[in-house]
């Protein structure tokens, strides 16, 4: 199991794509969320898109291998999701937040964790407001978060750093493939 984390538009999502591109014996673990679908996104492809309730009684049932609060919203990871797949002995790539992935490390320590850290603030806080999805309180919100979320870097075994989209893909996919070879 992979876990990618790092702040919120530091480019996850697309160095992911990229990874999957490459190594497409590797499965994308699909997260649950209590935000709503942005233009596009569809249930149980980009998320499992739940109500609070939803959330709340999932958590309760012990439904999730981690979860936290975002920016006013609730993220998980489904038990169910994992098992799934690990059962089928398919790698499977989970992109969660910082505090998720400490979750998951602490629940699954052999799991591989990689940090995606922005070149510099000023260039994580150009693409959160160029990707147009937030409303500039919520831009704010995520760059509050960001800042303690960079905090963390150091305690990841991997750090990529996404400058030059092309070579921060090509270093995740290798720490990826090392990962692979040796088990």
């Amino acid at each position: 199991m992979f876990v990618i984390t790092g702040p919120s538009g530091v480019g996850k999502g697309t160095l992911i794509r990229g990874l999957l591109e490459r190594l497409p014996e590797l499965e994308l673990s699909v997260s649950a969320t209590t935000r709503p679908p942005r233009p596009g996104e569809r249930d149980g492809v980009d998320y499992h898109f739940l109500t609070p309730e939803e959330f709340d009684r999932a958590v309760a049932n012990g439904e999730f291998v981690e979860h936290a609060t975002y920016s006013g919203h609730r993220y998980g990871t489904l038990r169910s999701e994992l098992e799934r797949r690990l059962g089928a002995g398919v790698p499977v790539v989970l992109e969660i937040e910082v505090q998720g992935a400490r979750q998951v490390r602490e629940a699954m320590p052999e799991a591989e964790a990689v940090f995606v850290a922005p070149p510099s603030g000023g260039a994580l806080r150009a693409r959160l407001i160029g990707r147009g999805t937030d409303a500039p309180e919520q831009v704010d919100a995520r760059l509050r978060t960001a800042e303690q979320e960079l905090g963390a870097q150091s305690e990841f075994e991997h750090v990529v750093v996404n400058d030059r989209l092309e070579e921060a893909t090509e270093e995740l996919a290798e720490i990826v493939s090392r990962a692979l070879r040796s088990r």
